[in-house]
């Protein structure tokens, strides 16, 4: 089983081509290793040229796509993941999830289409995203493949302690999106004292706090110095009484939370 690189570069609404395509050059420049697009981003066309362009064999990157909630029954999972391929000019990609447990969602139908890819190697781990307790084990009970991920919203004002040590305790990775809180991290006192203190940025230490419970983050960043910023935010260590006061900050607070949700 691949080993999940410590932070990735999310392509969430980073949908003008120049613009995506560079970031992702820039960031595997920086030593990104881990890109995460999806269908319904619009940018998985936008990864494949950065990829084909950068200096970095594709072998030494983690990529990762999405099925989108439409095209989750058996025939549209094998089709648009074809689509899904074509766009990114891959053969493989490293992680496929399934994006919510919602539209055309079916464990049986989604995931035995998730188990053909992974049998015929054009995914090398099964994933899924938005996924509770019930759900992820009514997955793994279907899978003949591991499940290898749940991608799911956490940062210091939605923790989700329980689903966090859950996935840990059925060897699932956590892969954290809107690691930032889409910035609102950068506004709490607690993170920005804690920053002064490690000489680092409010939102280098909500990184390194999820970092440090072995979370991957993997916030979208278009410029150069955001990109650097983030990934700079591995040598940034934290103390318990750091964590004991992040602890404090939960409030379940999402940033994400459509009408088809599981929760």
């Amino acid at each position: 089983m691949q080993t999940l690189p410590d932070i990735g570069l999310g392509t969430f609404q980073n949908t003008y081509r120049d613009e995506c395509v560079e970031s992702v050059v820039t960031a595997l420049d920086e030593g990104y290793r881990h890109i995460d697009t999806a269908q319904v981003y619009d940018t998985e066309p936008f990864v494949g040229e950065a990829i084909e362009s950068s200096s970095v064999d594709r072998e030494d990157i983690f990529v990762a796509t999405k099925i989108w909630n439409e095209n989750l029954g058996y025939d549209d999972v094998l089709d648009s993941f074809d689509e899904s391929l074509d766009r990114l000019g891959l053969e493989e990609v490293d992680l496929l999830y399934a994006h919510w447990p919602a539209g055309a969602y079916d464990a049986e139908e989604t995931l035995s289409a998730f188990d053909e890819l992974y049998d015929a190697g054009k995914i090398r781990n099964v994933g899924v995203s938005n996924f509770t307790k019930p759900l992820l084990d009514e997955a793994i009970d279907q899978l003949d493949a591991p499940l290898y991920a749940n991608q799911i919203e956490v940062h210091p004002l939605c923790q989700q302690r329980e689903l966090v040590e859950y996935c840990k305790s059925n060897d699932i990775e956590v892969v954290a999106y809107s690691p930032l809180a889409r910035g609102r991290v950068i506004d709490i006192p607690e993170l920005r004292d804690i920053g002064e203190t490690r000489e680092c940025t409010a939102a280098q230490v909500s990184l390194a706090w999820l970092r440090e419970q072995d979370i991957t983050p993997i916030p979208m960043a278009q410029t150069k110095r955001f990109i650097k910023e983030n990934y700079e935010s591995l040598e940034v260590k934290l103390t318990d009484e750091d964590h004991q006061t992040i602890a404090t900050l939960d409030e379940g607070r999402r940033t994400i939370d459509p009408e088809y949700a599981p929760w």
